[in-house]
């Protein structure tokens, strides 16, 4: 299967080059998301098993008060593939979104996910 491909190292500094905050650890694609809070933490974790789930393709989380690590590793491989990376753009897009400065949503008032 072509989504078995392991990435090399050469295909992962490419890929780190292209997902800044992403980093590669024990053979997982992982990063770190800090939020405003408890409440924002539990809505991340939320919205990261959504699209996980919406792409049949599911990371480890580890959640904490104001924080929440996504490592990703296509378990059946132990080790990172495209669908991992596919994944974690996904997921940076959807999370660190806000309206854009002067659009008619003002976004959220204080420190958002970062």
């Amino acid at each position: 299967m072509a989504e078995d491909h392991v990435l090399t190292d050469e295909e992962l500094k490419a890929v780190l080059a292209e997902l800044p905050g992403w980093e590669i650890r024990d053979s997982w694609l992982r990063r770190t998301f800090n939020t405003p809070g408890f409440s924002h933490t539990m809505l991340l974790a939320q919205t990261i098993g959504y699209l996980a789930e919406a792409a049949y393709h599911h990371p480890d989380l580890k959640i904490g008060y104001a924080q929440v690590t996504v490592l990703l590793q296509t378990h059946r491989v132990k080790g990172i593939t495209w669908s991992d990376v596919e994944l974690a753009r996904k997921i940076t897009e959807v999370v660190l979104w806000k309206p854009p400065e002067g659009a008619a949503l003002s976004g959220f008032p204080k420190k958002w996910v970062h």
